[in-house]
């Protein structure tokens, strides 16, 4: 509350923000755990809270509310980035390589695809109105490149607070992290493709701009990793603090360096638990256990945020691409698994992990809309709307898809199992 209140703005908003930082911490907290008693995913609870709480319902949380809120995205996405970076061992995948290479390569090409033809035969009804051959076929590009992007923060979220692992949950996330990357690369090339389609090519500051967010964020991100790997090594102590401000210094430096927060802190993550182990493992049992009030603060922020006016503007449109975007996911993750020889569980449900969508889609489709806004702001309210649907029916599908293959709350198992092989190094080694 302290952060909200001397961070928050104005100073006639910080004091009520601070009071409804706290309430909905309680509130969307009770939301989560009533809804996980029926099955369903804490995380849908903290976005229903904040929807329905939100300024397009109830009102409580207004839209300054709202606004002021988000002060918490910047240190929760890095914290749940870096989570996710230590779920990534290595050794651990390195059996698994291969298929999840293929498994993701398969993927991406049907569903992408899949889209462009869905979104080429059905051009008329997305109201972006009349263009050149040409033209057209960037626009379509486009979108098809930015539907087709998925969620790293959701998917992670879900694995952290369903406890979940194994192999179902491994490859999930490292399919969302890869394809997530490959589009960004992606889109950087058919934003080249607009201009020239437009009229506008030349600029290439934007072009040099991603790719720096992409590499650079990496660069940094291991060596912040490296860094806190060693004081894990040699020093040891008071995690949780040293943790905190190892996120702070990531999220602080977004905008000096130009770095994207996510990549870093995936980054430095994968370091950590590579260089570090069983270390690595331990820190992130304490990460994922200190990240629940973070979680809820984010989910319910994420929830009152939604935009629900666009829901209602683009109406069975966007139901109807909602649809045809799960089903080519789920067409698209058969034949990649099929390719790669995954059996079921994880090659019937991975697909469940898939269908979120969050800030890297929305931040894909701000770039358009800031850049085009004669046709940008529709492909904008299409896929905010995209979003509003794929956030509360994604963590649902992807938890019933981790129940399925057995995997919630083993991660409790791993991490008893990873504490006895380090407080009896000689069991392990008989």
């Amino acid at each position: 509350m302290w952060l909200v209140v001397n961070l928050g703005g104005e100073a006639e908003l910080a004091r009520p923000t601070a009071l409804t930082l706290g309430f909905a911490l309680i509130a969307a907290a009770l939301a989560g755990t009533l809804l996980e008693r029926v099955g369903l995913p804490r995380v849908t609870g903290y976005l229903l809270f904040g929807m329905v709480c939100g300024p397009y319902i109830l009102n409580v949380i207004t839209r300054p509310m709202a606004r002021e809120l988000q002060i918490i995205n910047g240190l929760a996405v890095v914290l749940i980035a870096f989570i996710a970076g230590l779920e990534m061992n290595f050794e651990r995948m390195r059996p698994r390589l291969r298929s999840i290479l293929q498994l993701c390569g398969v993927s991406m090409l049907v569903l992408y695809a899949g889209l462009f033809a869905a979104l080429w035969i059905g051009w008329g009804w997305l109201g972006i109105g009349e263009m050149s051959g040409l033209q057209q076929l960037a626009v379509v590009a486009l979108l098809t490149t930015i539907l087709a992007s998925f969620s790293p923060t959701v998917t992670i979220a879900l694995i952290a607070e369903s406890r979940a692992s194994g192999p179902l949950s491994e490859m999930t996330l490292a399919v969302v992290i890869l394809a997530d990357l490959l589009l960004i690369l992606l889109f950087t090339l058919v934003m080249q493709f607009v201009r020239y389609a437009f009229g506008t090519a030349g600029e290439v500051g934007l072009l040099i701009s991603l790719l720096w967010e992409i590499f650079g964020s990496f660069a940094f991100g291991a060596a912040v990793g490296a860094l806190f790997a060693l004081y894990l090594r040699h020093v040891g102590r008071e995690l949780p603090l040293a943790l905190l401000a190892m996120c702070a210094l990531i999220a602080g430096l977004k905008v000096p360096l130009h770095i994207e927060p996510l990549l870093a802190a995936l980054a430095a993550g994968l370091v950590v638990e590579n260089i570090a182990p069983p270390r690595g493992d331990m820190l992130r049992e304490a990460a994922e256990r200190g990240a629940l009030p973070v979680l809820v603060l984010f989910f319910a922020a994420a929830g009152a945020s939604l935009q629900l006016d666009a829901l209602a503007v683009m109406g069975w449109v966007a139901a109807g691409l909602s649809a045809t975007r799960m089903g080519l996911i789920w067409l698209s993750t058969r034949a990649g698994a099929r390719y790669a020889g995954i059996s079921a569980p994880v090659g019937s449900h991975v697909w469940m992990g898939l269908v979120s969508q969050a800030g890297v889609t929305l931040g894909l489709t701000l770039i358009v809309a800031g850049e085009y806004p004669s046709w940008g702001t529709t492909i904008q309210t299409l896929v905010v709307a995209l979003i509003a649907l794929h956030q509360l029916i994604g963590p649902v599908l992807f938890r019933a898809g981790l129940a399925r293959a057995g995997e919630i709350g083993r991660m409790d198992t791993d991490v008893e199992d990873v504490s006895h092989a380090m407080l009896n190094p000689e069991s392990a080694h008989p």
